[in-house]
């Protein structure tokens, strides 16, 4: 049986990249078009995390399955965006970062690694591999082909074979070289984590018989297409290995960040073990009241900076509205439970319309709308009658219990009204809609004018 376990990170943090200074743990995570990208999560016990910096402040694409590094007291993260890779470095994981540079190579999932001789070296999906300059800033010719991946039994139930992911790891003389396979998404046996070892940073590889090390086996399971993994070794030399996957039913929280404790077997290779460790703890709320006048690092847009039209400043974040819903990101914010409610007063002007949503992209999304005529439901296909009021000014409260979402207003913040309408809201998610995204927590202004935003609370519902 199993033993249970509690996400590192809740929500769509996935293709974890792990990293140790000292004490110190960093981590960072596909951050797709969101903006600031790659966030940087740091820990001093591998059980309470906290967003400190983030490496890229300004869109530059749909950023993946990032690797971090570091190398002769620099640090480094290597991506894939745009239809190529790129790399940014920074004195301290907390920065100052630089401005990207473009490796101009294809392939996705760059993996780094330094060999005792101090060279240089990048692995990507498919099996690709390059030589890096010794600044690990540019790349030496052209990419190869140098790794074919363990192949699972062809009657396993998967997404696609997809190799994807490498990362690196040096240990008693070997390169071991983990990679997912199986699919990301799909059904709940898709993903995995598998290894291989080589003497030579290129090869010739030899597959370990531990394989798969990370995979669901079945759907009732707890956590399903689990995969992509990243070793580390903590400061007290234990090894644990950092993977993605989906809640058995909850494919609307994204990828999740996971951990378990591995060992090193007498003949070489890793595998899980089954050493306890303390399960991580998740913090069961967040409030923002908007004093500081840079937002809290769970925010983000798509596409653009949060600064483009959302400023907070004593103790109200002032929106300028979009002219319709998908012409510029919403505010976004994260949930990491599976019962959750978020809440917000809402200041209208003129002819705005002031939102707490839930949303998945730009044709998929709910939520509720304050304006000067009232309170009203909407969803992505569809406007509801309105509550009248004449202030411009409401409470909004958001309910997700187990993917059934209700609605509540309040014109005053005492007296609360349950809206007529209730969502079923499991289908949010990659399977559906694509993207590999989560449903997340959003602000948004549309119309005409500004809307002032207060107050807004994030916390979970669980027994």
């Amino acid at each position: 049986m199993q033993k249970p376990q509690t996400p590192v990170i809740g929500g769509n943090f996935a293709d974890p990249s792990i990293i140790r200074v000292g004490r110190d743990y960093y981590m960072t995570h596909s951050s797709y078009k969101l903006t600031p990208g790659l966030l940087i999560w740091h820990s001093r016990d591998l059980q309470q995390w906290k967003p400190v910096s983030a490496a890229l402040t300004a869109y530059i694409g749909d950023v993946w399955a990032p690797d971090f590094a570091e190398h002769n007291g620099q640090f480094y993260i290597y991506f894939p965006a745009g239809g190529t890779n790129w790399v940014v470095s920074a004195p301290s994981p907390l920065g100052p970062w630089s401005q990207p540079v473009d490796l101009g190579i294809k392939g996705i999932d760059p993996g780094h690694i330094t060999s005792p001789d101090g060279k240089r070296y990048l692995h990507m999906s498919g099996g690709l591999f390059t030589e890096l300059a010794d600044d690990g800033l540019s790349v030496i010719g052209e990419p190869r082909h140098v790794y074919d991946g363990w192949r699972y039994p062809e009657d396993w139930v998967v997404e696609a074979y997809s190799l994807e992911g490498p990362k690196l790891t040096f240990h008693n003389g070997y390169y071991y070289l983990t990679v997912a396979v199986g699919g990301t998404a799909g059904p709940p046996t898709s993903h995995m984590a598998v290894s291989s070892r080589s003497r030579t940073p290129w090869g010739p590889w030899e597959h370990s018989p531990y394989n798969p090390i990370v995979h669901t086996e079945s759907a009732d399971e707890q956590w399903w297409s689990k995969g992509h993994g990243s070793l580390i070794e903590t400061a007290e030399g234990e090894w644990l290995i950092v993977y993605h996957a989906y809640l058995n039913g909850y494919h609307t929280l994204g990828r999740q960040t996971l951990m378990e404790p591995i060992e090193w077997t007498e003949d070489g290779w890793f595998c899980i073990s089954e050493r306890e460790v303390q399960l991580p703890s998740q913090p069961e709320s967040f409030n923002d009241s908007f004093e500081d006048s840079l937002l809290a690092l769970y925010w983000q847009c798509e596409g653009h900076e949060p600064s483009v039209r959302f400023r907070p400043e004593a103790g109200k974040l002032t929106a300028d509205v979009a002219s319709e819903q998908g012409t510029a990101s919403p505010l976004l914010f994260m949930p990491w439970h599976e019962r959750y409610e978020a809440e917000v007063e809402i200041d209208t002007a003129d002819a705005a319309e002031g939102r707490l949503m839930l949303y998945y992209n730009d044709s998929a999304f709910f939520g509720m709308g304050v304006s000067a005529a009232g309170v009203r439901h909407f969803r992505s296909f569809k406007r509801y009658g309105t509550v009248p009021s004449t202030s411009g000014k409401a409470f909004i409260r958001i309910r997700n219990d187990k993917h059934t979402v209700s609605f509540y207003y309040s014109f005053g913040g005492h007296l609360w009204q349950k809206y007529d309408k209730v969502i079923e809201a499991s289908g949010f998610h990659h399977n559906t809609f694509g993207g590999f995204l989560s449903l997340r927590i959003a602000l948004d202004a549309v119309g005409e004018g500004q809307v002032a935003f207060r107050n807004f609370k994030y916390k979970s519902l669980e027994d």
